[in-house]
């Protein structure tokens, strides 16, 4: 199976000058302040620090109020982070359309959550949520989720819990939008409830799965994957 890879045309680089609010940021292009889209709504607070290199990719929209999209951040240790919101799911996209599955539908509704895939195989019956992960643990090889507090994350876990004891092949996939890291740990600093009920889905059946990504600044694709739900299981 080939490597889910997402590549970026149309990139210039700049220097982060500062973020306006959950959705807009000046950065400087070529000596030019300008605003451009931030295409993660998380805090970001360690990757977006002023006069951070970052990767931007220009709008196909001549209409719109910013020319550049914001995609991926170079930071000292880890070397450049994709914040690209869309790329787990593009990339999980890509993989389940070579993993032979008989169905793949996107934005699935069960009981009262929207789920990001819906699969069937051989009569048997799939649920996956994505999560990207952006947010780096002091520890080596290590992330961290969420990096703000995520009520709807929560409610997802419940809910795939709920799905796997009515018979669904349930599973969190966190995609980690940086080089080097292999593993995902509940962010307890920000909402102690997530590692809680992670332990819950895991202890459900929830299988618990970590996508290692390369990244470069203007690509991201997949390079390795560790099921890290006996970890959880553990806890």
């Amino acid at each position: 199976m080939n490597r889910p890879a997402l590549f970026y045309e149309n990139t210039v680089e700049g220097r982060f000058v500062r973020r306006l609010n959950r959705f807009t940021a000046e950065v400087e292009i070529d000596g030019i302040v300008q605003r451009v889209h931030v295409k993660n709504t998380g805090r970001l607070g360690e990757l977006l620090l002023p006069n951070a290199r970052v990767t931007l990719q220009q709008a196909d929209a001549p209409a719109r109020k910013t020319a550049f999209d914001l995609i991926s951040v170079y930071k000292p240790g880890l070397e450049w982070v994709n914040i690209d919101s869309l790329a787990p799911n593009a990339l999980m996209k890509l993989l389940y359309a070579e993993a032979e599955f008989d169905l793949v539908r996107p934005e699935y509704t069960y009981g009262n959550s929207r789920f990001d895939f819906y699969m069937e195989r051989g009569g048997e019956k799939y649920l996956t949520e994505v999560k990207g992960c952006t947010l780096a643990d002091q520890e080596p090889g290590f992330g961290l989720f969420p990096d703000a507090p995520t009520e709807r994350g929560v409610k997802h876990l419940k809910e795939l819990a709920e799905a796997a004891g009515q018979g669904y092949h349930c599973a969190l996939m966190f995609v980690i939008q940086m080089n080097g890291i292999w593993h995902v740990d509940p962010n307890d600093a920000t909402q102690p409830a997530f590692r809680e009920a992670l332990v819950r889905a895991a202890d459900a059946g929830v299988q618990v799965i970590c996508q290692s990504c390369r990244v470069e600044a203007d690509r991201i694709w997949i390079c390795g994957m560790a099921d890290d739900t006996a970890r959880f299981r553990e806890s």
